[in-house]
């Protein structure tokens, strides 16, 4: 087939618009034409007089090699299809041990998911509940329950993903099929199928339900395995020092040779007995700051015109800065018609996150606004010092509103004063919440930066520091602020046999990143045996 990028059509064009500037570039008429597919579509709506639709899209059309060199584009070529091979035992090798997947988030899901299809039958094991059961616990903690520190936003069938906007954009370089290997698994488990082109695709936190369950009932159906509600409390090593066994519950052992740790980037109580287990740690550079919340209305009206069309979707952004202190400030996780949710995993504590439903309806867009920060930053010492920075914050942001969600308008944030009253933006969020001073939470150095931020932001979306805009906190999960070391090719740790995986070991920053990761780790595993026999 042919592919051809950077087609521009205007929002209410159809398939037959498509068609024929698809053969007006390739200087054929459209009936000669036999099929075309749609690869990725985005918006552009830099012209706010005129938002239009840009395409890859692929096409099939006779002495296509002919076509392309006559169209002599470098926005057309020949497609080669990057599908995805489903690593494979060699037949004939002998019984192996079942593998432990620790963590059922978007590595372990994909990790477990490949083993059992590589018919390694894997053994999952999930701190939290089910997701049906996690789902009543959360909505539980939102209307003022008590905080079940083992079943949560972070903790339980589908990861900290699971209450989030369910976004799937990644950076990472994708030569292996990884990237649409998992994207359609996810249509295939109930997903909707426009991820495939969307150019910012996302699930949707209450699609994102259906869909892990749907992928846990397949993972069973191919031999694999998960308990909930067990927690991973340790290791066994035999004489050679490689891992003959998992403790969990801190009462039952389970026979392996191969763990993948899927843990996720807030199991803080793990990385205390990783780090006592000896495995190789690291202090890594994280951000943290607040949640701000604006009208959806205005930041569409500021991407896409005063007059934009009310059928366009919720519209995201994207904005960036460096402060006078050198230090980046950024948008994370916006979620446009979303909920700011209190993102809790220890009691005395408070860490928010943004998630939005698959519709993105709700009144308000949020994002968080984050400042990096190193390990010099906090003093680190130890591979464990990132987490006692956070802890901290969380402790004061748990204090600013006495447990609940502290809000601060903007304009007060900036003056160091507590809200007596919201203006035009209320909140949206999962929670409960009162007013708080987050400039009690914060270093005053992220304070100056998320203000002078805020204002930078304001040149590129009108009214972004605006006096009524919300800010809540604080946004201290960002990513992991520990990386577990590992060997580039074999993807072992230091300890033989154990295999850190994912965001919480510090190789991936989302859902994608992640779910690639665990694949990747999967294929050596696989290729470890294969070669080994």
């Amino acid at each position: 087939m042919i592919k051809i990028n950077q087609i521009r059509t205007p929002v209410e064009a159809g398939p037959a618009d498509l068609y024929k500037k698809a053969a007006k570039l390739l200087r054929v008429k459209p009936d000669q034409l036999s099929r075309l597919v749609v690869m990725k579509k985005s918006i552009d709506a830099r012209r706010k007089n005129q938002i239009l639709y840009i395409y890859s899209i692929l096409v099939h059309a006779e002495r296509e090699a002919e076509l392309v060199k006559k169209a002599n584009s470098r926005d057309i070529s020949i497609y080669v299809p990057k599908d995805y091979r489903i690593p494979r035992l060699k037949d004939g090798l002998a019984e192996v041990k079942r593998p432990i997947v620790v963590g059922f988030g978007p590595a372990g899901m994909f990790a477990s998911l490949v083993l059992a299809q590589a018919g390694l039958r894997p053994i999952v094991i999930e701190r939290g509940a089910d997701v049906d059961t996690r789902h009543e616990k959360v909505e539980t903690f939102w209307n003022g329950g008590e905080l079940d520190t083992e079943c949560n936003v972070q903790f339980g069938e589908g990861g900290a993903g699971t209450f989030s906007d369910g976004k799937l954009n990644t950076l990472v370089h994708d030569e292996n099929g990884r990237n649409r290997f998992v994207l359609k698994k996810f249509v295939e488990y109930g997903a909707d199928p426009a991820i495939l082109t969307d150019a910012k695709p996302h699930i949707g936190s209450d699609v994102l339900r259906t869909v892990v369950k749907n992928l846990r009932k397949e993972m069973i159906s191919l031999g694999g395995e998960i308990r909930f509600n067990t927690k991973l409390t340790g290791f066994k090593f035999d004489a050679s020092g490689k891992v003959s066994a998992v403790e969990v519950n801190s009462c039952e052992d389970i026979e392996t040779d191969r763990v993948l740790l899927c843990i996720g980037h807030s199991a803080r109580d793990t990385f205390e007995m990783l780090n006592s287990c000896g495995l190789t740690m690291e202090a890594k550079p994280f951000a943290v700051g607040v949640r701000t919340e604006h009208l959806q209305d205005m930041i569409n009206r500021s991407q896409y015109g005063e007059n934009y069309r009310k059928d366009l979707p919720a519209s995201p952004y994207k904005v960036t800065a460096k402060a006078n202190d050198g230090k980046g400030v950024y948008s994370f996780c916006m979620c446009p018609g979303g909920y700011v949710v209190n993102a809790s995993s220890e009691k005395g504590m408070l860490a928010t996150n943004g998630m939005s439903n698959h519709a993105r309806d709700s009144l308000n867009a949020n994002s968080a606004i984050i400042v990096t920060i190193s390990p010099e930053d906090y003093q680190a010492k130890g591979p464990l010092d990132g987490i006692k920075f956070q802890r901290e914050l969380e402790e004061k942001a748990f204090k600013a509103a006495n447990g609940y969600l502290p809000y601060q308008r903007f304009e007060d944030f900036e003056n160091d004063r507590l809200t007596e009253s919201f203006g035009k933006v209320k909140p949206c969020c999962k929670g409960k919440y009162d007013f708080g001073n987050l400039r009690d939470v914060l270093p005053e150095f992220i304070s100056k930066d998320i203000i002078e931020g805020m204002h930078q932001f304001a040149k590129y979306i009108k009214g972004f520091d605006d006096a009524d805009t919300l800010l809540c906190g604080v946004e201290s999960r960002t990513s992991s602020p520990v990386r577990i070391k590992r060997d580039e090719v074999s993807g072992i740790s230091n300890k033989e046999g154990i295999y850190p995986v994912g965001e919480g070991a510090g190789y991936a920053g989302g859902i994608m990143s992640a779910a690639m990761d665990g694949l990747k780790t999967v294929e050596r595993i696989v290729k470890g045996i294969n070669y080994e026999n």
